[in-house]
């Protein structure tokens, strides 16, 4: 393998992968030499995004359009990977949506949107996965959240959510782990990206906040490989990416 291409020759999948950190994250498993297969709903974008990485990197990238709270949609994309690639050696379980608002305010809907593909999603991910992460020591990273280790007063739906990522990753860590699968949950704060821009009470990350003022989808998409990369038997378990200020209001 060469020394300069540490993820050659490799498969990887990225859930959530039209935006943000889950289109980051597969630009920056390509550049290590990775194949990738790109899933989320937006079928335009991400085909869009499959043939430029396939272009910058000269990896095979591929489009799979799914919605992570169908199971069948989600088992489909993971035998769609291993049939084209014959093998998968790695994915992102990045798709997530939140929903801003108190607990008296928020609609069932929404509740059962950010339960639908932030926990639900995640667990159909992690399931369809495993036996093939298992044949060839792959890894599985979440990205969890800053909301999911300390109280977020404000979106106390979102939070439990994520405190749900986080501790099923942890506890997955110690069930796959001995069958040489890496498990690893990567923890940002704030990113500036498109996250809640269909939220109509809310504007989007990237509105909110200046370049340079808070985390890139690019530094995550860094975090989330580095983990990757990890040969076994060694595994990165967590990564926190705090904005430097984070604390200070504490």
């Amino acid at each position: 393998m060469a020394s300069d291409d540490p993820l050659d020759g490799r498969t990887a999948v990225v859930t959530g992968a039209s935006s943000g950190i889950g289109a980051a994250t597969a630009r920056e498993l390509a550049a290590d030499g990775a194949n990738v297969v790109l899933a989320a709903r937006s079928e335009d974008c991400i085909a869009e995004l499959a043939d430029s990485i396939a272009a910058d990197h000269g990896v095979r990238a591929e489009a799979v359009p799914t919605d992570v709270t169908d199971e069948d949609a989600v088992a489909a994309l993971v035998e769609t990977t291993v049939e084209t690639f014959g093998r998968l050696d790695a994915v992102v379980a990045n798709a997530g949506v939140g929903r801003a608002g108190s607990v008296e305010e928020l609609s069932t809907e929404r509740y059962r949107t950010m339960m639908d593909v932030n926990v639900d999603g995640t667990f159909f991910t992690a399931r369809a996965a495993l036996p093939h992460l298992r044949e060839t020591e792959g890894s599985l990273v979440f990205v969890g959240s800053f909301a999911g280790q300390y109280p977020r007063p404000g979106d106390a739906v979102y939070a439990a959510t994520k405190w749900w990522v986080r501790g099923f990753a942890l506890s997955l860590a110690g069930s796959a782990g001995e069958d040489g699968v890496g498990v690893s949950v990567v923890n940002p704060t704030e990113v500036r990206t498109e996250f809640l821009s269909e939220d109509e009470d809310a504007a989007a990350f990237d509105e909110r906040f200046a370049p340079g003022e808070v985390t890139e989808p690019s530094e995550v998409a860094a975090a989330i490989a580095f983990a990757v990369r990890q040969e076994s038997p060694t595994a990165t378990t967590e990564i926190d990416l705090y904005r430097r200020d984070k604390f200070a209001h504490f």
